[in-house]
């Protein structure tokens, strides 16, 4: 998993959310809501495609909401079932109330192979 884990305001620019995953070289990051959501760079290449003025639109506008998240214990072959079923790329790793991390497709591939 990638730590620290990465967050962003609901109330960020598409712009400042990339700039972040840019400079922090990541394709995720945990909004900051209740319960957390996530915005990816598949979520800023599709709003992109539309025809978004990055830096008047929101992260609230893009983001998915009421993800799903994983403990720090969870198999890997348990995680990689997950993405697969849920069809999703990245999964916040949560202790409690804690959150440690993110693992992403990119890490399963590179740790099961």
């Amino acid at each position: 998993m990638s730590t620290p884990l990465e967050i962003v305001s609901k109330n960020a620019t598409l712009t400042e959310a990339a700039t972040a995953m840019r400079d922090k070289d990541i394709s995720a990051l945990v909004v900051s809501t209740d319960p957390p959501s996530i915005v990816t760079s598949t979520d800023l290449v599709a709003a992109a495609a539309d025809g978004a003025d990055p830096t008047a639109l929101q992260v609230s506008d893009v983001m998915t909401k009421s993800v799903e998240t994983v403990p720090p214990d969870l198999y890997l072959e348990e995680i990689a079932a997950m993405m697969t079923t849920f069809g999703i790329n990245h999964l916040p790793v949560v202790d409690g109330d804690d959150y440690l991390g993110m693992v992403s497709s990119t890490d399963v591939t590179a740790e099961l192979s």
